[in-house]
């Protein structure tokens, strides 16, 4: 596939009573329509982040929002999108939301989007998970059995990253749980045209 240059990603900051968010915005790709829905999605997701925190009336809320850049490359754009609130009692919590676009077209992919259709992915990942958490003796709450069919993720390093939130998986003190897979585990049910697909492709 012919090179194209990564999208130009600025930090936008806002400002309300209590919080203090850092978002990003996407421009220079190849559409500047693709480019407004991206930046749309963002904010959205964004917005849902902030209404999920709930209240901060508590007197010594705060909430604070930044992102980290996984993978900026060949057509595709995958991002994280944290947000973390202190609305009283022991601590506070954070919550992580990721999104993976095509860059030239706005398109976001939904886990299952990833794979060829009729592949038994979450089996695939689940067996994959499941031996990690055994290698890492992760304490999980529950015993594991299989991810969600629309797990969180994000692609980073020839790799597709399935996490847990806080709770999802194992007591708070453990953080966000990262299960990196490499995309060659994977190669088989790839969909070519998901964000995987170029990701195999040495070049």
């Amino acid at each position: 596939m012919s090179f194209q240059a990564p999208v130009v990603i600025q930090t936008v900051n806002a400002a309300f009573p209590k919080a203090e968010l850092s978002l990003p915005h996407v421009s220079g790709g190849p559409s500047e329509a693709a480019d407004n829905k991206i930046n749309k999605k963002i904010h959205e997701t964004v917005q849902q982040l902030v209404n999920s925190q709930g209240s901060l009336d508590d007197p010594r809320a705060q909430m604070i929002g930044y992102y980290e850049q996984k993978t900026n490359e060949k057509d595709y754009l995958s991002l994280s999108l944290f947000n973390y609130a202190y609305t009283g009692g022991a601590h506070g919590l954070t919550l992580q939301e990721s999104l993976t676009f095509k860059q030239s077209t706005g398109q976001t992919f939904t886990l299952e989007q990833l794979f060829k259709p009729g592949s038994d992915y979450v089996k695939r990942i689940s067996a994959i998970v499941s031996a990690q958490i055994k290698a890492r003796a992760i304490d999980t709450l529950e015993p594991f059995t299989a991810i969600r069919p629309d797990q969180d993720y994000y692609v980073a390093d020839r790799s597709l990253v399935i996490y847990f939130q806080l709770y999802e998986l194992a007591a708070y003190v453990y953080g966000f749980l990262y299960f990196p897979i490499s995309v060659y585990e994977l190669q088989d049910i790839i969909n070519e045209e998901g964000p995987l697909g170029p990701m195999t492709v040495n070049d």
